[in-house]
C-alpha cells in the first residue's frame, strides 16, 4: 500500500521537482498539490494523506500556521517541513505547532523519499543538525522553561531519563547502547512514554521535554 502524500509549495517547479522525485519511489503516491496554506488545509480535510510535505514561507496563509490548522482540525496525517531557510525560528516552531520533521530543500532524492517513509511510519525526523538548531533556540528562550509540568510526573524514573535522551536526539538504537538493554525494550520504553504524555511522535518529546526543563541546553 502507497504512502499518500500532498505536497504544499508556492513554486510550480518545485512541487513538479518533488513529484518526480516521490513518484519514481515506487512506494509513495503523490494524491495532491497546494500552493497556498489555505489551499492545503482544505485538500489534507478531503484527501486525508499520510504525509504533507509543507513549504514555510508562502504568500497568505504561511506553512506554519497551516500545519497548526491541518493537525487541530485532521487526523492521520503527519507534517513534514521543507524549507530553503535554515534558522533556528522555523525548526522551533514547525516543530512546536506539530511538525513531525523538519528538512532542507537542497536534501537529496533517496533522503527525501525515506523521510517520507520515517514520518509515515509514525516516527520523527530529527537529524543530529535539527535537534542542535532546537537546543540552541531552547537556550536563547529561557522565559520558556518551566518546572516539571504534572504529566512528567505519570513517568517512572526510567521513563525520564528516555525522556531526556530522546530530547539529546538519541534513536531507540543508541538509547538501548546507552542504557544497556534491547532495542525492543528501548522501544517500548519510548512509545510508553508518548503515550503517557499524549505525544504524537519523537519531535513532541524533544520539545516537551525542553519546555518543562526537564532538560535544559548545555547541561547533561
Amino acid at each position: 500500500m502507497s504512502i499518500r502524500v500532498v505536497i504544499v509549495d508556492d513554486q510550480a517547479l518545485v512541487r513538479g521537482g518533488f513529484r518526480v522525485l516521490l513518484d519514481a519511489a515506487g512506494d509513495i503516491e503523490v494524491v495532491g498539490e497546494a500552493e497556498n496554506g489555505l489551499e492545503a488545509v482544505s485538500l489534507v480535510k478531503d484527501l486525508s494523506p499520510d504525509v504533507v510535505l509543507m513549504d514555510i514561507r508562502m504568500p497568505g496563509l504561511d506553512g506554519l500556521e497551516a500545519t497548526r490548522r491541518i493537525l487541530s482540525e485532521t487526523e492521520g496525517s503527519r507534517v513534514l517541513v521543507l524549507t530553503t531557510f535554515d534558522a533556528d525560528e522555523y525548526v522551533y516552531e514547525a516543530l512546536r505547532v506539530g511538525a513531525s520533521g523538519f528538512m532542507l530543500k537542497d536534501v537529496e532524492p533517496a533522503q527525501l523519499a525515506e523521510a517520507v517513509r520515517v514520518v509515515a511510519a509514525g516516527d520523527a525526523l530529527l537529524a543530529p543538525s535539527v535537534t542542535s538548531r532546537l537546543i540552541k533556540e531552547f537556550a536563547s528562550r529561557p522565559e520558556v522553561r518551566k518546572a516539571h509540568p504534572a504529566e512528567l510526573e505519570a513517568l517512572t524514573e526510567r521513563e525520564l531519563e528516555i525522556l531526556g535522551l530522546v530530547a539529546q536526539g538519541l534513536s531507540n538504537t543508541e538509547i538501548a547502547e546507552k542504557l544497556v538493554i534491547s532495542p525492543a525494550t528501548s522501544k517500548t520504553h519510548v512509545s510508553r512514554v508518548m503515550m503517557k504524555l499524549h505525544a504524537r511522535d519523537r519531535a513532541q518529546l524533544v520539545v516537551m521535554a525542553y519546555e518543562s526543563g526537564l532538560v535544559v541546553p548545555g547541561i547533561g
